[in-house]
């Protein structure tokens, strides 16, 4: 196997984050992922990956998904450009619109228009991260990025829609979903590409939950799942499609690499960071 494998951070204890981050840089694993919620005891995404920046030399820091539309886009493209540039042009930006209301309450917006305003958001980032005037009457917003254009976009979610944002904005694609079905949306987002004329093809990122210790860690991984998917109904079905062993996690990114994946991160919802030299032997 060859794609480069990653990890996802898990949410319950940010305080053992920094060393997850410091092994994993050091094990050779190419990306750290994190998740984004508002109204959930997890650790606010940009914040945790610009600590973790500061503890790590070359792995990515990855956001996956953030929720763009519970935030304001003149202050999230000063919170990335800063990080992307602390980071040394490590940091890819993972987007999606979200569907909890209870998120959307907390912070004041609005659930139904979450894609046209994520849409919104996307063309007051590019503009702001060329250096471009907020508006005619506001200057432009620093620090400038690594990149003028920004730090790489990439995009999550399963209907068309949520896809074409892929090639129309000129992002990759972050699928979260089983290899039994994640191949129609790699097809999807491959396919926007080529509509919206981009040259070569989106970079597309993999995810499966994953969990590797003693019987305690596998449980404490699958009660994390179904209370984190409470909320849609398939938490049941999110936590039985758990990976716990390394014929299951082998199997699964081969799997994902014949699809023509671009890399698989693996979720780790149990919080022994000792999972990252168990994982090692897949990065």
């Amino acid at each position: 196997m060859s794609l480069p494998v990653g990890l996802g951070l898990p949410i319950a204890d940010p305080r053992t984050l920094p060393e997850w981050a410091r092994r994993a840089d050091a094990a050779g694993f190419s990306t750290l992922g994190l998740l984004d919620r508002v109204v959930y005891d997890n650790p606010e995404p940009l914040v945790t990956l610009a600590a973790l920046a500061g503890v790590t030399t070359r792995i990515r820091l990855q956001t996956e998904v953030l929720i763009a539309p519970l935030r304001d886009p003149a202050l999230l493209a000063k919170q990335a450009a800063t990080l992307d540039l602390l980071s040394g042009g490590r940091f890819a930006l993972g987007l999606g619109v979200g569907g909890r209301e209870d998120d959307h309450e907390a912070t004041g917006t609005e659930l139904r228009t979450r894609g046209r305003r994520l849409d919104e958001q996307l063309g007051v980032l590019r503009r702001l991260w060329a250096g471009e005037p907020f508006s005619p009457t506001c200057g432009p917003i620093g620090p400038a990025p690594t990149v003028p254009g920004g730090p790489e976009l990439l995009f999550g979610g399963f209907q068309p829609a949520a896809i074409d944002r892929v090639g129309r904005w000129g992002g990759g694609f972050l699928a979260a979903a089983a290899p039994s079905w994640a191949g129609g949306l790699f097809e999807l987002a491959r396919r926007s590409w080529t509509d919206h004329g981009r040259p070569g093809a989106p970079r597309i990122v993999a995810q499966m939950n994953a969990v590797l210790g003693p019987q305690p860690l596998i449980d404490q991984a699958r009660t994390a799942i179904l209370d984190y998917y409470e909320f849609s109904g398939r938490a049941a079905y999110m936590a039985e499609g758990l990976l716990t062993t390394p014929e299951q996690i082998r199997s699964g990114i081969q799997q994902f690499e014949d699809l023509g994946a671009d890399e698989i991160i693996l979720y780790c919802y149990g919080t022994d960071p000792d999972q990252v030299d168990r994982f090692a032997e897949f990065r």
